[in-house]
């Protein structure tokens, strides 16, 4: 049996939507956040010493990082859904957004995460205009600009085609779903409209597969 070791509002409900993509059967585990620090909590380090969502347990293996594991599932249990064939152009774009998502996106997303939670934190007051104006110079020098330029780039790539590899849904899309929600719902995209990220968005959502990982795992998105 395949078990999913699932975190509340987190990357992992991505390996949920897939499997439900592809009618695959499941154990579901679900782990909750502590409320204070929104961190996993330790018992998935028994699991992995990181103690990461999203975790997955299949034929004796232990499989983490969402990337790999989409790509571990798709190979495995796929049967040619849900990716491009081998040796297309669209195969090129699969495997780019694939890595893309956690390589070179979530980096810039996870800074603002942390600047906006600094700008929050409760400090004495007179460290509190420091710690902000700390915040700010961070966001000004690099984030925003980051994250300006990573939202053009898919609003780009999104009005050339309907979905990430090309005419096609893939789990180049799957792996996608978590920044760009990140971006567009959690306000992260440097200011700018993004009505082709927002339409994408749409379509995803409307997907069957997607609305039961909802159902099974509780809503998909950051816990910022």
């Amino acid at each position: 049996m395949l078990t999913v070791h699932h975190l509340e509002r987190s990357r992992s409900h991505r390996i949920l939507w897939l499997l439900e993509e592809l009618a695959i059967e499941y154990k579901l585990e679900i782990y909750q956040r502590d409320p204070k620090t929104m961190r996993a909590p330790p018992s998935l380090r028994a699991l992995h010493p990181l103690g990461k969502a999203p975790l997955v347990t299949v034929d004796g293996l232990v499989l983490a990082e969402s990337g790999a594991i989409l790509e571990h599932l798709v190979e495995r249990f796929g049967e040619g859904r849900l990716r491009p064939a081998a040796g297309s152009p669209e195969a090129v774009q699969y495997r780019y957004w694939l890595h893309y998502a956690e390589g070179s996106l979530m980096p810039p997303l996870l800074v603002r995460l942390i600047t906006e939670t600094l700008k929050k934190a409760p400090a004495p007051f007179f460290i509190r205009p420091l710690v902000r104006a700390i915040a700010g110079k961070i966001d000004a020098g690099f984030t925003s600009a980051e994250l300006a330029a990573h939202s053009g780039f898919i609003e780009e790539a999104l009005a050339k085609q309907p979905w990430f590899a090309g005419a096609a849904f893939s789990a180049a899309d799957v792996q996608m779903s978590y920044p760009v929600m990140a971006l567009v719902e959690g306000g992260r995209g440097g200011g700018a409209a993004m009505p082709n990220a927002s339409a994408w968005l749409a379509r995803i959502k409307a997907r069957p597969a997607y609305q039961a990982a909802e159902l099974r795992g509780g809503p998909n998105g950051s816990p910022g």
